[in-house]
């Protein structure tokens, strides 16, 4: 195997301190005892590189580095699995990735077997995604979400050897009940949040004009499938129950407490990421035609009430991909209980917003707004929600976190948007990282997915997709110090035609190359930038270290044959070990269990020296 992506280290002082530690240099003042303000140690660090998967064997493995070089110390890392979809804990009888209905009972299938939400059996959904580990109580805990329409949650006490090696803890799997948030939805990408809290998602929010049939069906084959959770009675559910962000924490008697953030809104929730402040959060929305979203809470640690805000595109340039200011509109104040309260009462899409067709011409009627949004096309027009005879400021509270999508673009933000996944920041040097999973549709210049829109992203068409870099600075009108304030291509997928009979025949974009950007994570004090991929446009999936001062690429990991891979995650430091965590997601070309499985690249060693 070959090294690559050396980082420049910026402070020399630094090169015998703890690695991967991000200790802090103090500085000697010569006229007191007191400490010169601390710098951040940059750490030297790169991968070795494997290959692209050729042979059958090779493509139905999870494959990772087995080299890194930090500091200029050679260590021997490499792949572990942690455990996989249907592990049964023999203590407590819990399965992972078992779904749950309302009543906390174990779904199954027509055929009386259970239903695990793996992506690779009758389910509907795509299974394990997310996994935060959190340090509370003296204890690693590990709390997993599932990509299903009965969307589950568990909580696994983690073991961790001397060698920094991680392991379930037989008789702390544990079942996370939703049911009194009204269950659970499609949980997809998530945080370990900076006070060591779950933090998750709610993705590809249901339509909310959904009317049960007398079939006992609404017709639309995604939402009719999160009946089992309703013990097949879908009148008990509303469309307004999911797309939120739900939290997880892990109290002082080690049970878990659960949570959604309706004060957050209602969209397609990737991610939610929390900022070094506690209370700046940034909101991405997958699908087509979607928004770009930052939340600020009025409190920190707190994200139950708070101000959302949606961005606008103000394009300087199409080069690159798009180079643009951000602007950010206003979206008003909400907090949980206030939207809980109008959740509860099963709402119907007509209860928000009036719509008319658009004439001919695509144009809308007097006293109708034109938006164009993941319905496309629409003449909107805010009705009286709360029928207090007026349209005012609580109507509009109450569409801005039940239609955040719409009401962004009533309110002129950009929903233009495709793809929009991962986020992730680089405290270092002050920047965002937002992937894009394809650039493409209402991101392109004059699409037709943009009829009846404002057309503020204009840019070329990019099939394999775009992470895009944004500076983040203070903001004294909106009240936070991380505040994205522009947005541009950084790293980029390239299309690529592979003639029939190639080695890489079946890719569709460079194999040296990203291929849709899914989740991002920055090392902490480094230059490197992970990158996962969902893709199909590479044969095997694959997660990547990109250097960002040299722009180099580096394979690092890959996953078996149609397996995802979701969420990489950098833990720094868990007791003195770094992780890499992912997810093999839906491998159905495996020959083994199929199982989706969770596992990390590591572990990274902080100031021991051993290499098992």
């Amino acid at each position: 195997m070959k090294t690559q992506n050396l980082f420049k280290m910026s402070l020399l002082a630094a090169a015998t301190a703890s690695v991967l530690s991000g200790c802090s240099i103090e500085i000697g003042s010569d006229d007191d005892d007191e400490p010169a303000p601390s710098q951040p140690e940059v750490t030297e660090l790169s991968f070795a590189e494997i290959s692209v998967p050729l042979s059958l064997d090779a493509q139905q493995q999870v494959r990772a580095s087995g080299e890194v070089v930090v500091n200029g110390q050679i260590q021997s890392i490499g792949y572990r699995k942690i455990m996989a979809t249907a592990y049964e804990d023999q203590v407590t009888g819990e399965k992972f990735g078992l779904s749950k209905d309302y009543m906390d009972d174990p779904i199954t299938f027509e055929d009386g077997s259970d239903y695990i939400c793996n992506g690779t059996n009758a389910g509907v959904g795509s299974g394990l995604d997310f996994n935060s580990i959190l340090q509370k109580n003296d204890k690693l805990y590990m709390v997993s979400q599932f990509e299903c329409q009965a969307g589950s949650i568990y909580v696994q006490e983690l073991a961790q050897d001397e060698y920094g090696h991680l392991s379930p803890v037989e008789g702390t799997l544990q079942h996370v009940s939703q049911k009194n948030e009204f269950g659970g939805w499609v949980h997809c990408a998530g945080q370990t949040t900076p006070w060591q809290s779950h933090l998750g998602s709610e993705e590809y929010e249901p339509s909310g004009d959904l009317t049960v049939g007398d079939d006992g069906k609404t017709g639309n084959f995604y939402y009719d499938a999160v009946a089992p959770y309703w013990k097949g009675d879908l009148t008990m559910s509303n469309p307004y129950y999911y797309g939120w962000t739900p939290e997880v924490e892990i109290n002082d008697k080690s049970e878990a407490e659960y949570t959604k953030h309706y004060s957050m809104g209602r969209f397609a929730h990737e991610l939610a990421y929390v900022m070094p402040d506690n209370r700046t959060v940034y909101l991405s929305d997958d699908g087509t035609n979607g928004g770009f979203y930052m939340f600020i809470a009025d409190q920190e640690k707190d994200l139950s009430a708070g101000t959302l805000y949606a961005a606008k595109w103000v394009q300087k340039s199409k080069e690159n991909y798009g180079t643009a200011d951000l602007e950010w509109v206003n979206l008003g104040h909400a907090s949980n209980a206030e939207i809980r309260a109008e959740v509860a009462k099963k709402p119907h899409l007509s209860d928000i917003f009036d719509f008319v067709d658009p004439d001919e011409n695509d144009q809308c009627a007097t006293g109708y707004t034109s938006i164009s949004t993941s319905a496309y096309h629409e003449c909107v027009k805010l009705k009286d929600i709360n029928q207090d005879s007026v349209v005012d400021a609580a109507d509009e509270k109450i569409a801005s976190r039940l239609e955040t999508r719409r009401f962004a673009a009533y309110k002129g933000a950009t929903t233009e948007f495709r793809k929009e996944e991962g986020i992730t920041y680089n405290a270092k040097d002050g920047k965002l990282y937002l992937a894009m999973s394809e650039v493409s549709r209402g991101m392109e210049d004059g699409s037709s997915r943009e009829t009846g829109g404002y057309n503020h992203i204009r840019v070329d068409a990019n099939a394999c997709g775009v992470v895009y870099e944004l500076d983040v600075m203070p903001d004294s009108n909106i009240g936070s110090d991380y505040i994205a304030k522009n947005m541009r291509g950084l790293v980029a997928g390239v299309p690529f035609a592979y003639a029939d009979g190639d080695v890489y025949a079946g890719n569709s974009c460079d194999v040296n190359s990203i291929a849709s950007p899914d989740n991002v994570s920055y090392l902490e004090d480094s230059n490197t930038l992970i990158i996962g991929e969902d893709t199909s446009k590479h044969v095997n999936n694959m997660i990547w270290s990109y250097d960002l001062d040299s722009g180099k690429l580096t394979r690092i990991y890959t996953a078996p044959l149609d397996a995802e891979t979701t969420s990489p995650f950098w833990y720094k430091d868990i007791n003195g070990f770094g992780y890499l965590t992912a997810v093999a997601q839906h491998p159905e070309g495996r020959e083994s269990d199929m199982e989706s499985e969770i596992g990390y690249v590591g572990p990274f060693r902080f100031n021991v020296e051993m290499d098992k």
